[in-house]
């Protein structure tokens, strides 16, 4: 599914529409609750009220934004059943699947692109090798990121499980101090 463009680079009337009156309308077609119709009566009342007869809606203008809002849900919708999927197919880690999920996303994305501009049999401009070169470092780039911060969340979690054992165990069941201090060296790595 594409979704549609604007034609000369004009803005809808609903683009151009009041802030407020604009989230209401977002808010009832969100809802759903309300025909198509319902919501084109409510909005041009308001619109009437906010004395811009000239920006009323008509029935194909609202049916079109409803249809692209419609669609841009549904890829959002799409997207988060995806990220579930994966993610409970990742495991429960201490760091963000969705963001290791779109960075294979972007990833899948930025080779595509290169393996189609190579087999299109033209010259790839330098300017789409250059978009593809810092695509790729960013990509890596989080990745790191993802992969320091999910470090520093094991390390975080590893001391409180150790400062908790420490806390439940010290001096009981004839444990001595140098296994407290063994196990506490081995949650954190240190052993």
């Amino acid at each position: 599914m594409t979704i549609e463009k604007r034609t000369r680079g004009r803005r809808s009337k609903v683009d151009l529409l009041p802030s407020e009156i604009k989230e209401q309308l977002n808010a009832m077609l969100r809802d759903g609750r309300l025909e198509q119709t319902e919501v084109l009566e409510i909005v041009n009342q308001k619109i009437d009220k906010a004395g811009l007869k000239e920006a009323k809606l008509s029935r194909s203008g609202l049916n079109r934004y409803a249809a692209r809002m419609e669609q841009i849900g549904s890829r959002i919708r799409e997207m988060r059943e995806v990220s579930e999927v994966w993610v409970s197919k990742l495991g429960n880690e201490p760091t963000s699947d969705v963001g290791k999920l779109l960075q294979e996303a972007v990833r899948t994305l930025a080779s595509e692109t290169s393996f189609a501009l190579m087999e299109s049999g033209e010259p790839v401009e330098p300017k789409a090798l250059n978009q593809l070169a810092m695509v790729a470092q960013r990509i890596e780039a989080a990745a790191m990121t993802s992969h320091k911060r999910e470090k520093e969340i094991r390390m975080a979690y590893a001391a409180e499980v150790a400062d908790t054992l420490s806390d439940e165990l010290r001096g009981q069941d004839g444990m001595s101090e140098q296994l407290e201090d063994r196990i506490r060296g081995i949650l954190l790595g240190k052993a």
